[in-house]
């Protein structure tokens, strides 16, 4: 049953697409690392919360702990943009974290660790087109944690608002255009419907049906109520 159960401490099959080494030798220099790459974190935790945890499995007596912990920046915004690296003092400690703390909630949020080969100046900042990670370039579903829909989602849905925006204000500049409101269409339609409406004089001593009313005479009038 040994082979079947995939081991928790293991790092997984992840391959750097910057770091200029082999499978061979990644996995040499893994077997010995130090740091933790700790990922899917809200952009929202902080340093501090991360050193909570992780120093859950550290051994400070026999001279370990957390040497630093290097938080994952947007390249354009230097903001948090949800993933940090994790050195520690011994390999012994890196695995340990990975095996226990990989798979647990941080700020309601599972978070994924694995072994690094090890951290870089440069490697801090998001490598996707918009400054952060690129798992939020396409993310087509929001997450508040992370700051809402995707990036690619959010372009898009800004270049929409821009479109609708430029046909609202070139509608405003035609005249009498519904898009500023109507008004003057509105005063066009208004008065030719009244002009519609007007009846000449020669039309007011007609019915209804266009036949003439019949005068009632005064006198008979009186004659009747005698």
């Amino acid at each position: 049953m040994a082979h079947i159960i995939t081991p928790l401490d293991q790092p997984s099959n992840y391959k750097d697409s910057q770091a200029r080494v082999d499978r061979h030798t990644q996995n040499e220099l893994l077997a010995k690392s130090t740091t933790l790459y700790v990922g899917n974190l809200s952009f929202y935790t902080t340093e501090e919360q991360i050193y909570e945890l992780f120093s859950k499995c550290t051994t400070p007596e026999d001279g370990g702990g957390i040497k630093r912990i290097i938080m994952g920046l947007d390249r354009n915004t230097r903001t948090p943009c949800g993933f940090c690296f994790v050195e520690y003092y011994t390999h012994a400690e890196a695995k340990a974290c990975l095996r226990y703390i990989s798979g647990t909630k941080l700020d309601e949020r599972i978070i994924r660790c694995d072994i690094d080969l090890g951290y870089r100046d440069g490697r801090q900042f998001g490598r996707g087109k918009s400054g952060g990670q690129v798992r939020d370039e396409h993310r087509q579903d929001y997450d508040p944690g992370r700051g809402g829909w995707g990036a690619q989602a959010q372009r898009m849905e800004a270049e929409r608002r821009r479109e609708v925006e430029e046909r609202y204000n070139d509608a405003q500049d035609v005249p009498g255009a519904v898009a500023g409101g109507g008004g003057d269409w509105k005063a066009e339609h208004n008065q030719e419907a009244t002009l519609k409406r007007a009846r000449s004089p020669e039309d007011e001593g007609e019915s209804g049906r266009g036949e003439p009313r019949a005068r009632v005479d005064d006198s008979d009038h009186g004659a009747d109520r005698m």
